[in-house]
């Protein structure tokens, strides 16, 4: 392999971190059944002191927008079917860190294996009001349109958040 190919494929490989983001709210497993798994949380980058006495937030991979701030601070705790409703349920806790009260949206993805034939599914929860330094659990379901029992949907993930 020439050296440009090796130099190509490492400026792509950054180039995908820095689009993505190295930090974030992952993804959590589905399964049939009440227990679940879990999903992973994120953290907050380093401080910047002010002139003014004040620290605010560092620089975060992926760029520091209310949308990325508002997709970490959203946790995965259980993806799952429910049979007796017939949807797809993520768990998920809002945290808010914030000084200030804020009202979440939340669309979440749910999908199968990589390469497999399952069609995503998209789910959205509006209105999460969470009050600042506080916490709020929630639901965001989706109809399941197959005909199994929903085990082809593996994982689910927060594919944006926004906080106003």
């Amino acid at each position: 392999m020439k050296m440009r190919h090796v130099r190509a494929i490492a400026v792509a490989a950054v180039a995908v971190v820095a689009l993505t983001g190295a930090r974030g709210s992952g993804g959590g497993g589905c399964d049939n059944s009440s227990s679940g798994s879990s999903g992973s949380s994120s953290s907050s980058g380093g401080s910047d002191h002010n002139d003014n006495g004040s620290t605010s937030g560092g620089s975060l991979p992926g760029g520091s927008s209310s949308a990325d701030k508002a997709i970490r601070d959203v946790i995965i705790n259980e993806c799952k079917y429910d049979q007796a409703t017939k949807n797809l349920v993520a768990r998920i806790t809002v945290k808010n860190d914030g000084s200030m009260d804020y009202d979440y949206n939340v669309t979440m993805k749910f999908k199968g294996v990589a390469g497999g034939s399952v069609l995503p599914a998209t789910a959205l929860k509006t209105g999460i009001a969470v009050a600042a330094g506080a916490s709020v659990s929630a639901e965001v379901t989706t109809p399941y349109i197959g005909t199994g029992d929903g085990s082809e949907y593996t994982e689910c993930e927060v594919t944006r958040a926004s906080r106003f």
